[in-house]
């Protein structure tokens, strides 16, 4: 807010002195986007006003790039034309035909384009100018540059991880944090010797090349599992990148934008820890998943898993008064959200009282399994976060696990060593009954075996959630297979 405050002053004693039409159009026009990037920003908070924050937010940056066109500076638009074409090339088919279920790996590669075209731009301004640049335009142009590099590659990781071209597991050797210190050492260093002495072209490119390398060597210790946690940083990244931009560029509404989008990214990232218990030195740092002590010192309850079939599913469903529906990354990977909304709706149909219990690390983006059930036109009054209803969980008659695994796995709870030991989990194993949905007896992203499976109320039926659910829905109402 204090940045739209200073923006109107600066455009008042601006106008004093007088302004042409482009000038007028162009402050006018970032004006109005930093106004809406706000605006945006509020409304996607909630999910019932989050379509309009992203339409208020989008208009805000059309706005932003259009004023911008108008510019005095601008000395020909043939190479601009032909990014515009580009980027519509690229973005329109990821916008249009990439499925929600793949809503992480887009979102991956977004924060990619975003952190190099930062990055490009750095690089840009300071070939223009130089050793001319001010201690302060140096600082800000370096950076931008090794923040835009570190986002660019390190989100690249992250999408190869997500799509499965990379290891999901956390990837370490011996020294790797001291490498990773002394690396994240050397750019600060070099920052500081760029601003003492601009004009040392070699170090400058060094903190290009050093920055690419570090975002490669700062994710691949993370597993899939802190997935949320590392787009939300990688969000922070771009936005700081996208800030520091601003400041080399004398570009307001970049300073807006990104000190929105920096602040938002890290806000959200130290709520995804919270809801994982875990601090951000642990999540960059601790390769989740990784120990094979702390993966030894998994639950070991013994028990039978009692498998069950459709018939035995669909009958205890038919006589249940309440269900709650437990999504996780199963049910993306299987595209299963649809049909999980028709068993849903066919209980609805029958009397059952059916509500959503969604965790807020459940997908491997902050609100994966809000998206997806979204998409599949959900109503947002049957989604309710952990806090609003774990306390449900034992009046509840039948408890639907569709997908999901550490999340709902009460080692968090019973066993000191397991690596996911006091994570905040879903209250599953107090329900009366229980139906887990899933392909094997695979484990969780945690690699630890999961103590609901064993269960004497729990019932394994496994199979694609999918062609289950569906299989499920049809015999309720009396289909058969």
């Amino acid at each position: 807010m204090n940045g739209l405050l200073s923006l109107v002053q600066t455009y008042a004693a601006d106008a004093s002195h007088g302004w042409d039409a482009r000038t007028l159009i162009y402050r006018l026009a970032l004006l109005a986007a930093s106004f809406l990037f706000l605006l945006g920003l509020r409304g996607l908070s909630n999910p019932e006003t989050a379509r309009r924050g992203m339409t208020q937010a989008a208009v805000g940056m059309l706005l932003g790039v259009l004023g911008t066109l108008v510019q005095r500076d601008i000395v020909h638009y043939h190479w601009i034309i032909g990014g515009l074409v580009l980027g519509t090339i690229i973005g329109a088919p990821m916008g249009l035909w990439i499925p929600m279920t793949k809503m992480p790996e887009r979102i991956a590669l977004s924060h990619a384009f975003g952190g190099l075209a930062v990055a490009l731009v750095g690089v840009a301004e300071y070939l223009h100018r130089g050793a001319q640049l001010s201690s302060f335009s140096i600082g800000a142009v370096t950076f931008e540059v090794l923040m835009g590099s570190i986002t660019f590659t390190g989100s690249l990781m992250a999408f190869g991880k997500l799509q499965g071209f990379l290891p999901g597991k956390p990837t370490t050797f011996p020294g790797q944090n001291a490498l990773n210190f002394i690396f994240l050492s050397g750019c600060l260093a070099g920052l500081v010797g760029l601003i003492v002495k601009p004009e040392l072209a070699p170090l400058f490119y060094g903190l290009v090349a050093a920055g690419t390398l570090l975002g490669i060597l700062l994710v691949l210790p993370i597993g899939g599992a802190d997935m949320p946690v590392v787009i939300c940083l990688l969000n922070s990244y771009a936005g700081l990148a996208a800030a520091a931009s601003g400041f080399a560029l004398d570009n307001n509404v970049l300073i807006i934008c990104g000190a929105l989008d920096g602040g938002s990214g890290f806000i959200l990232a130290m709520i995804m820890s919270k809801a994982m218990n875990r601090s951000f030195s642990n999540v960059l740092f601790g390769a989740f998943g990784s120990d094979a002590t702390a993966l030894a010192a998994g639950p070991d309850k013994g028990g039978n898993v009692r498998e069950g079939t459709i018939e035995d599913a669909a009958e205890l469903l038919k006589i249940a008064s309440s269900v709650i529906i437990v999504p996780g990354y199963g049910m993306a990977v299987g595209q299963a959200q649809h049909a999980t909304r028709d068993l849903a709706n066919a209980l609805a149909a029958n009397g059952t009282r059916v509500k959503y219990a969604i965790h807020p690390v459940a997908g491997r983006m902050p609100g994966h399994m809000n998206v997806l059930l979204a998409e599949a036109n959900v109503s947002y009054d049957q989604l309710f976060e952990l806090e609003a209803i774990n306390d449900e969980f034992p009046q509840t008659d039948v408890s639907i696990v569709v997908g999901a695994n550490d999340v709902v796995n009460p080692a968090a709870k019973t066993a000191p060593g397991s690596p996911i030991f006091g994570m905040p989990i879903l209250n599953v194993d107090q329900s009366k009954a229980v139906i887990v949905l899933k392909r094997s007896m695979g484990k969780g992203f945690a690699g630890i075996e999961n103590e609901l499976f064993v269960l004497p109320q729990t019932m394994m039926v496994f199979g694609d959630a999918k062609v289950t659910l569906g299989r499920i829905t049809q015999t309720m109402k009396g289909g058969g297979h």
